[in-house]
């Protein structure tokens, strides 16, 4: 059963992506109603700010909002604050918790995820806060200043972007990172011992090989954490900062096909008819690799959100848009800036530019030598020139002599127009 043009579009998830995706909708044409459905009592906002801007005070709530909520009374965009209880993919339509029945004529799933927690004894304690909401940096921001002491669980992107903002705030700042590096996951071994060096230069406590065994309440104030090596730290807040789950139980419960998100095609269609995924919930096939992917970032949910939305105004004879543009995020810390772009994975060989200063560029190069991705570390006054060079380059999937990208007097701009020349 396909339900009529007038039960309109909707869209589960009222965060970057899906407020994105009720945006382009209207921008591309759509005149029929749109549901906008999520949990949170705030207008679809950037995440970006959450753990820098907003933590030090240089943002607002109202700052990280993708666009004002007048903006959205005027387009017509219907938001609904509530949670939705279960799809019917035969009937075309959601129900919510309040009773209500939402009919659609598309449905886009922009469910996102919630922060991973600590499985811990004392994990639940009030001063164990998690990064993921408007509200939980608030609430975070709130705990931060001059003479305080935090403790961060997590050597990712999270975790290492409120170290940096707490350092900023004058704080006493810990890190814990169960590996043996930070962000073990993301970028090569150099960049991170670059991130590394530079945590500890501005303060940062940094202990790898450590993990958190338990949490009491400890007088006068705080908590006493316990480590596995048998010391312990005591501090005012905990932070954890260990990634965050896929909400994909909607999408599991309506019999979508389900992975490590929701499987999507390239093309960002579900399993189910006339349903589409798009953002952190979506697991996609990479642009570069066919692969199946999921990306948690800002440009992620910017992208898949118009290229979904523009998705679900084709009929069955028009031709869909492809999910192609290379993957892309970067982390502002301190005044230093990491990139990553492409699918480094896919790179069987590395060449890496010094750009003088501390700072570099990491290519990761395939068997024909084309950029297949990019990682790169430095100041970002002094980059963001020769990043946005490097990423044409893993966009364009340009071929290159590694000695061309090495060497520092061939400039990037003659490599990605194909003309370069050592100066």
């Amino acid at each position: 059963m396909q339900a009529s043009l007038s039960a309109g579009m909707v869209i589960v998830g009222a965060g970057h992506c899906g407020g994105r995706a009720a945006q382009a909708l209207r921008e591309a044409g759509w005149a029929g109603p749109i549901h906008l459905v999520g949990m949170e009592h705030h207008a679809p906002y950037e995440r970006p700010p959450l753990s820098k801007e907003l933590l030090t005070g240089e943002k607002t709530a109202e700052d990280c909002q993708l666009r004002s909520v007048q903006t959205m009374i005027d387009d017509d965009i219907h938001l609904h604050t509530q949670r939705v209880s279960s799809i019917d993919t035969v009937a075309h339509c959601i129900a919510l918790a309040n009773g209500e029945v939402l009919p659609y004529y598309r449905l886009l799933l922009a469910t996102g995820g919630g922060a991973r927690c600590l499985d811990i004894p004392g994990a639940e304690l009030p001063e164990v806060l998690t990064l993921r909401t408007v509200d939980d940096a608030l609430l975070l921001a709130q705990r931060l200043g001059e003479g305080r002491r935090l403790l961060v669980i997590g050597g990712g992107f999270i975790g290492l972007e409120v170290a940096a903002s707490a350092r900023r705030t004058g704080m006493a700042v810990t890190l814990l990172e169960g590996a043996s590096r930070l962000l073990g996951r993301t970028v090569p071994a150099d960049v991170a011992a670059s991130v590394h060096a530079l945590h500890q230069a501005r303060g940062v406590d940094v202990r790898l090989d450590m993990l958190p065994t338990a949490i009491a309440p400890h007088s006068p104030c705080g908590v006493r954490v316990h480590l596995r090596d048998g010391s312990h730290i005591d501090t005012d807040t905990v932070i954890v900062g260990i990634g965050m789950k896929p909400a994909t139980e909607l999408a599991r419960a309506a019999g979508l096909a389900v992975a490590q998100g929701i499987l999507v095609d390239a093309h960002l269609r579900t399993s189910a008819p006339d349903v589409f995924a798009a953002g952190d919930v979506a697991e996609f096939p990479g642009p570069l690799s066919g692969q199946p992917m999921r990306q948690e970032t800002w440009f992620n949910a910017e992208t898949q959100a118009r290229v979904a939305a523009r998705n679900m105004l084709c009929d069955q004879t028009d031709v869909m848009e492809r999910v192609q543009q290379a993957p892309w995020f970067w982390s502002d810390q301190y005044d230093h800036q990491l990139q990553v772009c492409g699918e480094p994975a896919l790179g069987t060989h590395t060449v890496k530019r010094e750009l003088g200063e501390g700072m570099h560029i990491t290519f990761h190069l395939d068997e024909q030598n084309r950029a297949v991705g990019m990682s790169a570390w430095g100041v970002t006054q002094k980059c963001l020139k020769d990043f946005k060079l490097a990423r044409m380059l893993v966009e364009r999937r340009v071929h290159a002599h590694p000695e061309e990208l090495r060497d520092p007097a061939v400039k990037l701009k003659a490599l990605v127009s194909g003309m370069a020349v050592a100066t």
